[in-house]
């Protein structure tokens, strides 16, 4: 429906008048150089762990400054436990996200052309709707996943559980993250396709709908484990930003308005204090992503999903973030929380976040992991 985008390099977003549809990126990989003057076997183990990552290592004996980087996100990342997949089995990285990409792009052309039409709405509960844009999106997802992968388990928000639980791969499907805005026409939904490999996300595509009513448009944001995250081709990178007075966060609430609703309306509180704002956008994977991009330092958030979240924790630490669960320990797609930043805030983050999350499981507030299918097996 209308004209096509050209995408371009220096301009990550293009707009106009009637909705758009989407087009296939030029991945590309800009190199980061690393030099160490004589390096010792640390500096070489350390060298290692950058080259599986996809930062290339340099060593030169006779280098006359001891140690240069040309990113600092670099360093940051081996803070906090890595998320992501240590392999993609079988399937090359780069055919896993190119079928990841088709996807996410294929649902995201269904919400296109929905976009300035009625909606036809329902519920799950109270205030949780669901419309056939939804439905539709996830079935052409589908179709794109089954088409490639016929034997691969696929965990889908509006479908549920379908395929072989003995795969080692799981595709985690939010055919349409933010449907109450998108059923308000308020900028802030995407499409969401992760999948993981042995309960760890290997590949990730999250397509954006950004401008709004007669200037709606795309940008699509994807990672692989170990390969770097992008944003329209273009390497990305989370924020430097040192100080939490210095920040722009972002949280979210869920639809029971129950303890965990409550204690995170209090971290609202206490961060709008204390940093430059809190926004609350109503897009779990749109959050991520703008982590990942650099505009906002961290993000927040209870009772989320695996679909909310396998491709968006993946794109945030292949640009350099850390991911966490809220009360500090490790991270997992199956978890019922999740905070990521841009990894030199996370701890000072967590000072705040971490005591209120651990009060919360002392009072008996449910955190084990939300679902994992069962004979699904994983590294962890």
């Amino acid at each position: 429906m209308g004209k096509c985008i050209i995408s371009s390099p220096a301009t990550p977003i293009r707009v106009c008048k009637i909705p758009t549809s989407i087009q296939s990126l030029n991945h590309q990989n800009p190199f980061i150089s690393i030099t160490i003057s004589n390096p010792p076997r640390t500096h070489l183990e350390n060298g290692l762990q950058w080259w599986r990552r996809g930062v290339p290592f340099k060593s030169n004996a006779m280098a006359s400054k001891p140690l240069s980087f040309s990113t600092r996100a670099v360093l940051a990342q081996t803070q906090w436990p890595r998320i992501g997949a240590d392999s993609t089995g079988l399937i090359p990285g780069d055919q896993l996200i190119r079928v990841v990409e088709r996807a996410a792009k294929t649902g995201a052309q269904v919400v296109m052309d929905a976009v300035n039409k009625p909606r036809n709405i329902t519920y799950k509960g109270l205030t949780d709707l669901v419309t056939d844009t939804d439905k539709a999106s996830e079935v052409a997802i589908l179709e794109v996943v089954r088409g490639n992968f016929k034997d691969h388990l696929i965990l889908g928000e509006e479908g549920g559980l379908i395929g072989e639980t003995s795969s080692d791969y799981l595709w985690c499907i939010d055919p349409l993250d933010g449907t109450t805005n998108f059923a308000h026409n308020y900028p802030s939904f995407a499409v969401s396709v992760g999948v993981l490999f042995r309960g760890k996300p290997a590949a990730a595509a999250v397509v954006e709908f950004v401008g709004g009513p007669f200037c709606w448009a795309t940008r699509t944001f994807t990672a692989t484990a170990g390969g770097g995250a992008f944003c329209e081709g273009q390497r990305i990178h989370a924020s430097q930003t040192e100080q939490v007075e210095r920040s722009l966060l972002v949280t979210g609430f869920g639809y029971e308005h129950d303890d965990a609703w409550a204690t995170n309306l209090e971290l609202f509180k206490e961060f709008t204090d204390v940093s430059r704002g809190v926004r609350r956008l109503g897009a779990a994977a749109v959050d991520m992503c703008h982590v990942a991009l650099g505009i906002v330092e961290g993000y927040w958030e209870y009772r989320l999903k695996p679909w909310d979240m396998a491709a968006g924790v993946l794109i945030v630490e292949e640009a350099g973030g850390a991911v966490s669960r809220m009360d500090g320990e490790g991270f997992c797609v199956f978890d019922r929380s999740v905070l990521v930043s841009n990894n030199v805030l996370h701890s000072k983050l967590l000072d705040r976040i971490a005591p209120a999350t651990v009060k919360l499981k002392g009072k008996g507030i449910d955190f084990s992991w939300w679902f994992k299918p069962e004979k699904y097996a994983t590294d962890f």
